[in-house]
């Protein structure tokens, strides 16, 4: 047995399972409960709300019409996957149903056929109208049954209930059809992966900044005669670019013919290279070798 949860507990299990909400009016204060009681609640009912188009859809399940004054559901999950809160409290989405159903969703277990009418539905479970047409026809985008998934789960996990506390209008009253377009049996296995799967997503390793690009220590420290530490790295850099072949033993301190042939096969590589490509570095060669 369970007290429903606050409006604040519920729009945020549905933030907290990742889904986009879109708050409707007063929807915290728009209900029922003048009606009858609501709670305790034991499951999760969804339905298919047989219109086409968001915002005409939202604004019916909100306010309802004649014979069925709204709201019609807590929640409408539209195509896009975007759950719009519409109200809070008793609903007129569930009617009256089978007790023997309602027993088998407390107790978690396979549910029987419902073959009777006799228990206040809209008293214990909570309500998603599924934006579709119901002919079997219109499409259910995948987006918009991952956003079915999540919404119940999330309050399956607010109540600690698993998948079985999840039902469909045509498994709780009879001569119900809804939702029609994916089997129930099927999102309840969706829904159960869901709330099993308790691995902890390991962290992200930070991307490792790449090495600091090193200073062109100027023109003057490459030539014929000339040796220092900056030769030697040039000559690796260009060996771990793949323009080292002129090297017989490898890089070394000393400047030699096989560095500047290096050099000009590099800078031959490079369209913004080409114009000067006398096998000597200067500050361009060295930012794109280095880059």
């Amino acid at each position: 047995m369970a007290a429903p949860a606050s409006a604040e507990d519920f729009i945020q299990a549905l933030l907290d399972e990742g889904l986009e909400v879109v708050e409707v009016g007063n929807w915290r204060a728009h209900n029922r409960n003048h009606k009858g009681p609501w709670g305790p609640v034991h499951g999760v009912m969804l339905h298919h709300t047989v219109t086409k188009g968001t915002t005409r859809t939202v604004g019916i399940c909100r306010d309802g019409y004649a014979a069925l004054p709204g709201p019609l559901c807590h929640g409408v999950i539209a195509k896009d996957g975007r759950v719009h809160l519409v109200g809070y409290g008793r609903t007129n989405h569930a009617g009256l149903g089978d007790d023997d159903v309602l027993e088998a969703v407390i107790a978690e277990k396979r549910l029987p056929a419902d073959d009777e009418s006799n228990t206040d539905g809209n008293r214990h479970f909570y309500g998603f109208e599924c934006e579709n047409l119901g002919d079997g026809q219109d499409p259910w985008p995948a987006v918009q049954l991952k956003a079915i998934e999540k919404a119940a789960a999330a309050v399956c996990r607010l109540h600690g209930w698993g998948a079985p506390s999840v039902i469909g209008h045509l498994e709780w009253q009879p001569g119900k059809v809804d939702p029609r377009g994916f089997e129930m049996d099927d999102m309840r296995g969706w829904i159960h992966s869901r709330l099993v799967d308790d691995e902890p997503v390991p962290p992200k390793k930070p991307t490792p900044k790449p090495p600091a690009r090193p200073a062109f220590p100027g023109r003057s420290a490459f030539g014929p005669g000339k040796s220092n530490a900056s030769i030697k790295r040039l000559g690796e850099q260009l060996v771990k670019r793949g323009f080292g072949k002129h090297y017989r033993v490898g890089p070394s301190k000393a400047w030699g013919e096989a560095d500047r042939l290096n050099v000009q096969a590099f800078q031959r590589a490079h369209a913004s290279l080409r114009g000067d490509a006398d096998g000597y570095p200067g500050p361009l060669t060295w930012q794109i070798l280095f880059s």
